[in-house]
């Protein structure tokens, strides 16, 4: 079966208690996922712990309020808490995909959220990473939509107008940088006709285009994202096509990058948009017990349309599309969940 990443490593303690496997050993009880200590702000990640057994709770990794990745972290907290065996989440913040991926490599987050391009790019050691991730998949979770939007009466009605002007490219850290960093690359919008990459997480890319003060915004995420939605009502949007784009990422990349449909109505839109889809998946470190891996997926597929409802309108997940992680190994646990589940 194909395979996926996971954030951090738990391991057994004694009495059964679970503790993720970070720069320095705890004895108190912690969750495994990319993100950080509760009360933090931004993307996250969580840990894990089934209520029947006295152990720390896994921390999975998130993205920053107002984001996908944050959304999707704090409902996978709440409703395992509501679903047995009621395996404990805690979220940490953290700048989402290659964050989350380098947590899940270092051992400090046990479960985490990436975007498939960056997945792949820490599984074979490309950069923005130094060296190959061991990371597994437990499930493709659902796709990210490449929104790259203007002001309706702002001068960018191409993609080509972007050309030497400031442009939102996503917050460091993030996988919508390195998505951001292709999409401008294969559309020539590199030497003397590069952007001014301003590097910004989406609460700051909304509000500089809102200023003024970027031309454009390009940012990955579910649909409708809520605080899109937020500043369509506010400000008139244009949302460029990206069908040449995402034939031309998909040409050298791989199935990683689709052709995909933002439908006519969402950001004002009165007509559908052709854009690039980019899967996320939902990972863990390879040293997270397979036991633990299969209580968290019994979550996610028994409370899916809870945890996608803030995330992507109409979305579904099904086995089928769960594991199509492409380079990405399945993690034990997901193997044996998927072929006790469905055969």
């Amino acid at each position: 079966m194909p395979g996926a990443q996971c954030p951090a490593a738990l391991r057994p303690l004694p009495a059964g208690a679970l503790r993720c496997r970070g720069d320095r050993p705890t004895d108190q009880p912690t969750r495994a996922a990319a993100l950080r200590p509760a009360g933090r702000t931004g993307p996250r990640a969580a840990r894990l712990r089934p209520r029947e057994r006295p152990a720390p709770a896994p921390h999975p990794g998130h993205g920053r309020p107002g984001g996908p990745y944050h959304a999707f972290g704090h409902a996978l907290a709440a409703q395992a808490a509501r679903t047995p065996p009621h395996p404990r989440i805690t979220p940490v913040s953290t700048a989402a995909s290659v964050d989350n991926l380098r947590r899940l490599a270092a051992g400090s987050a046990d479960l985490a959220l990436a975007m498939a391009d960056a997945a792949e790019q820490a599984l074979h050691g490309a950069a923005p990473f130094a060296a190959p991730a061991r990371v597994t998949a437990l499930a493709r979770v659902y796709v990210n939509y490449t929104h790259l939007l203007a002001r309706a009466d702002g001068p960018v009605r191409l993609v080509a107008d972007l050309a030497g002007r400031p442009v939102a490219t996503g917050a460091t850290g993030s996988g919508a940088q390195v998505l951001a960093g292709r999409l401008l690359r294969v559309a020539g919008l590199t030497g003397g006709r590069a952007v001014r990459e301003q590097r910004l997480g989406l609460a700051d890319s909304v509000a500089a285009l809102r200023r003024g003060t970027v031309d454009a915004v390009i940012w990955a995420g579910g649909v409708p994202t809520p605080a899109l939605s937020a500043l369509a009502r506010q400000l008139p949007l244009r949302v460029l096509p990206l069908e040449a784009e995402a034939e031309a990422l998909r040409a050298e990349y791989g199935p990683v990058y689709s052709a995909v449909t933002l439908p006519a109505g969402v950001y004002g839109l009165t007509a559908p948009v052709t854009t690039i889809g980019v899967g996320n998946y939902l990972l863990a470190r390879p040293q997270v017990p397979e036991r633990d891996a299969r209580d968290v997926l019994r979550v996610v597929f028994d409370r899916w349309r809870v945890l996608l409802r803030e995330v992507t309108a109409g979305a579904r997940l099904e086995p089928r599309f769960a594991v199509a992680t492409g380079d990405l190994p399945l993690h034990p646990g997901a193997v044996a969940y998927y072929r006790s589940v469905y055969g």
